[in-house]
């Protein structure tokens, strides 16, 4: 646990809280919302399936900002079934989207596609950040990601989608060095630990993603020894 004599920044503003397990309840789904806007955290995120049902929970504004996955968990789409996706998400409700590029595109040397890809979306009018994958990509296939998607007019670059190691440090570092305070950098991925939410923030992130938001804010107002 955190040192109780640091000054800890302000920490509900800068969580996205994920609400992605397709096997809630719809109980559950709503527990998780509730839990989310009851401490104040600056969006929740949400797929496809959930985003209308969060919707209508969280009610027009005043609470968490809503952010649609797009092309959520591998970006495997084609351009068009993307825009649709976003398209859709627009309609029901997102604030936001959190968008899986082309990774195919960019891996196969096709940046033009994949920089393209997200313009269409972009010019959209939702914010869009930009999911990358740090734990794979070459430094070289993730300075051209991170430049494209800043020309593309993304709002975001995020460290991972969640399914790989947990982010770390380097990471954010790495983005910052890549992004030259042209864009917003969200660290996610298996951060349920106060220590390394920290860590993250020290290091750069202006957000973070995990869907451990509630229980991190809840545990940091226990008394501890």
């Amino acid at each position: 646990m955190a040192d109780s004599t640091q000054e800890l920044p302000d920490l509900p503003p800068l969580l996205d809280q994920a609400i992605l397990d397709p096997m809630l309840t719809n109980e559950q789904l709503l527990e998780a919302c509730d839990a989310g806007r009851q401490e104040n955290v600056r969006a929740i995120c949400t797929t496809l399936r959930q985003l209308p049902s969060l919707r209508e929970r969280l009610g027009g504004s005043g609470g968490p900002r809503l952010i649609a996955v797009i092309g959520f968990p591998f970006g495997a789409l084609p351009r068009e079934l993307k825009q649709a996706e976003a398209e859709w998400a627009a309609a029901h409700g997102a604030d936001e989207l959190d968008v899986v590029p082309d990774f195919n595109a960019l891996v196969n040397h096709n940046s033009s596609g994949f920089a393209e890809e997200l313009a269409v979306l972009c010019d959209m009018g939702l914010p869009v950040r930009v999911v990358l994958d740090l734990a794979r990509l070459s430094e070289d296939h993730l300075a051209l990601a991170v430049e494209a998607s800043i020309d593309a007019g993304a709002q975001g670059v995020q460290t991972g989608n969640g399914f790989g190691p947990a982010a770390n440090s380097a990471q954010v570092t790495m983005l910052q060095q890549l992004c030259r305070g042209r864009c917003a950098i969200k660290a996610a991925g298996g951060i349920h630990r106060i220590e390394l939410l920290l860590e993250l923030v020290e290091a750069g992130a202006e957000l973070i993603g995990t869907s451990s938001a509630p229980q991190l804010l809840q545990a940091l107002r226990r008394p501890h020894d």
